[in-house]
């Protein structure tokens, strides 16, 4: 039986558990799922299973700011990551950010520390966000798909028009007001086989922390959407991608090799992907309302509410725990793969997109194997000499840690 079926159909969706794995970050959505663009690839907007697509005004209150900061700040004592994505987290407004900030500073308790990150598309981004943004040591993800022609063919505002000349402007302002900031690039058809012009793009910037994260949309059927890459496509670029990187390793970040190194040195990998279990965070809606999962905002996986629940009570729910399991389906390809102690069977979200089925192989599967087949080794040389000692093993986990 699988979990999420008729075993949990017996629970109560607000049942609990006793002893479960802490929510140790929250991405938080101050404006849901509204956005002042309309990417042509963009899977928020418009989605049939949103729970909120018949409120267009989605704003979070001070009154649920302040709530959210009060109690997940005395539950994670003594280190607290926010992190604000959407649709766009900045139109909830500079002001709604600068109160975030004092809230903080109003619940914290001695030696807490803080940590804060934004991912946007930059387009609202002046003087007074940097001012806020360096002040507080904020870390932003900047949404850039590469140079103009590339970016603009998916990535435009509501009245079609390219966005890339006001990115490049944001872009440069926070280079020159000292803002720390990374680059998110979306992988698609349009720049998946353009792996050199990429690198030289953002590296002529001079971004040195890039994330390369690859479209996976499909239709009713399992058919891939047309700016959606083949997995030959996706590993293609990730092997050309290492073969540029290589050389400039310790100097620049590719979030996928970062993950990559830290699961080969034993650590737990920044990137839930490359977990055994889902369940490292939570999201927060505008209103209040948590999900296991970004990619899963749907009624049917809901947690709780932070106005009525505690964040223990959430952690220990039993439908979060339903989810987090589904990473634990092993397909059987999985079971007998060498590479299964690094991905742990990729991402749910790759898995359930063509079928909705989580016990499906990732779609990227393909792709996986070919960048591990070129880097693993390498990497574990590198960790042998910054160490000075092999890495161990990484053991297969057949068994749910559940």
């Amino acid at each position: 039986m699988t979990p999420g079926g008729e075993l949990f159909s017996i629970y109560n969706q607000n049942a609990t558990l006793g002893a479960t794995p802490r929510i140790s970050s929250l991405l938080i959505k101050p404006a849901s799922a509204v956005c002042n663009l309309d990417c042509e690839y963009c899977f928020y907007l418009d989605r049939e299973a949103d729970p909120y697509k018949s409120l267009p005004a989605r704003r979070m209150t001070l009154e649920t700011l302040e709530r959210l900061v009060d109690t997940y700040m005395f539950y994670s004592y003594p280190a607290s990551t926010f992190a604000f994505q959407g649709g766009e987290p900045t139109l909830a407004g500079l002001p709604f950010f600068e109160k975030l900030v004092g809230f903080q500073q109003q619940y914290g308790r001695n030696g807490q520390s803080v940590s804060n990150a934004l991912q946007t598309n930059a387009v609202l981004i002046d003087k007074n966000w940097c001012d806020l943004f360096r002040e507080y040591n904020w870390l932003l993800g900047v949404s850039l798909d590469g140079p103009e022609e590339i970016n603009d063919l998916y990535r435009f505002n509501k009245d079609h028009r390219g966005t890339w000349k006001r990115v490049m402007q944001s872009v440069e302002m926070m280079k020159v007001n000292k803002v720390e900031f990374n680059i998110l690039c979306v992988l698609s058809t349009a720049n998946v086989g353009r792996a050199k012009d990429l690198y030289k793009f953002f590296r002529g910037l001079g971004i040195d922390n890039i994330q390369f994260i690859p479209l996976a949309e499909f239709d009713g059927e399992g058919n891939r959407l047309p700016y959606t890459p083949t997995p030959e496509q996706y590993g293609t670029f990730l092997c050309e991608v290492f073969e540029l990187w290589w050389p400039e390793r310790r100097k620049v970040r590719i979030r996928f090799f970062d993950n990559l190194a830290e699961a080969l040195a034993g650590q737990k990998p920044g990137s839930c992907t490359m977990h055994e279990t889902c369940d490292s965070y939570v999201v927060v809606e505008y209103n209040g309302d948590i999900y296991p999962c970004d990619f899963f905002v749907e009624s049917s996986w809901k947690l709780g509410n932070i106005t009525v629940d505690s964040w223990p009570e959430i952690a220990r729910r039993t439908r979060r725990l339903s989810f987090a399991s589904k990473k634990t389906l092993a397909h059987p390809d999985c079971q007998v793969c060498e590479y299964q102690s690094i991905c742990h069977g990729g991402c749910p979200k790759f898995r359930h997109g063509p079928y909705r089925k989580f016990e499906d192989l990732d779609y990227f599967c393909q792709a996986y194997k070919m960048i591990y087949a070129r880097s693993v080794e390498p990497l574990r040389a590198e960790l042998k000499q910054m160490f000075g000692h092999e890495m161990p093993e990484l053991a297969m986990h057949s068994i749910s840690p559940y």
